[in-house]
């Protein structure tokens, strides 16, 4: 079987809110980025978000608790190097979204995700359903983030469920709870959870998906820390919000 085109993986994540593309890192490429990602884990290489700041199901209390210095996000990714602003700036990934936005120049955003994602085992939360557009400020919410397997990722190691079609939903502010997350205790919400996939990923692989679309992940029951590369685009023709936080670093053009 062939390997489906631009047009019909731009298709798909329009239909669906996510798209997976197998194998799209080669494998020299995923090993350079994971050895960089582990070093500057190992090394606690700033800046970095530890589980603790955030408070999610299954965190550490607090940094001084057992676990405290667990880390969730290495932050501001395409500052880490040019191995990582090469990745974040691949033409195939530049490719892929000016299809989506209709020929409009994709731009990255350096504020939103941006990061290497790790879910520790032990102390790595949970994350409930929620929508990434929650706390960002843009003048339209088509946004569009690329997470990259470093390594095999699955239901038991944390890997993300999706709820396919929520990016096209209109769901009310009732639906949320007080942090934004997706309330899993109402029946309506509850009919679109149980819609709910988690595609498998092997090293390599790309999923490609809304930040309308819902989804969330569970902990870590293995024994190893599951390490995973996000960037945040938007089209040129949208824009942070002047004075949010989404406009407090410039993005980078994928020209």
């Amino acid at each position: 079987m062939s390997a489906p085109s631009v047009a019909e993986l731009v298709a798909t994540l329009r239909e669906q809110g996510f798209v997976i593309v197998r194998n799209f890192a080669s494998p020299p490429q995923r090993l350079d980025l994971l050895a960089a990602a582990q070093h500057d884990l190992e090394h606690a290489v700033a800046p970095i978000e530890y589980e603790a700041d955030l408070q999610y199901p299954g965190a550490p209390t607090s940094r001084e608790s057992e676990g405290g210095l667990t880390v969730r996000r290495l932050l501001n990714a395409y500052g880490r190097g040019p191995m990582f602003q090469a990745w974040a700036t691949d033409p195939r990934i530049a490719a892929l979204l000016r299809n989506y936005y209709e020929g409009d120049t994709p731009v990255l955003s350096t504020v939103h995700h941006n990061c290497v994602m790790t879910k520790h085992p032990a102390f790595g939360s949970l994350t409930g359903w929620h929508q990434d557009i929650r706390y960002w400020s843009f003048s339209d919410t088509d946004l569009v983030s690329c997470w990259l397997a470093l390594g095999r990722e699955f239901a038991d190691n944390g890997a993300l469920y999706f709820i396919p079609g929520s990016h096209r939903a209109a769901f009310g502010p009732e639906c949320f709870d007080e942090h934004k997350f997706f309330r899993a205790d109402l029946p309506a919400n509850q009919e679109w959870i149980a819609r709910a996939v988690c595609p498998e990923l092997a090293p390599g692989d790309v999923v490609f998906f809304h930040c309308r679309t819902l989804h969330a992940a569970q902990q870590n029951a293995t024994g190893s820390v599951k390490m995973s590369l996000v960037h945040t685009y938007h089209p040129e023709h949208i824009h942070p919000l002047p004075g949010t936080r989404s406009a407090s670093a410039p993005g980078v053009p994928l020209r």
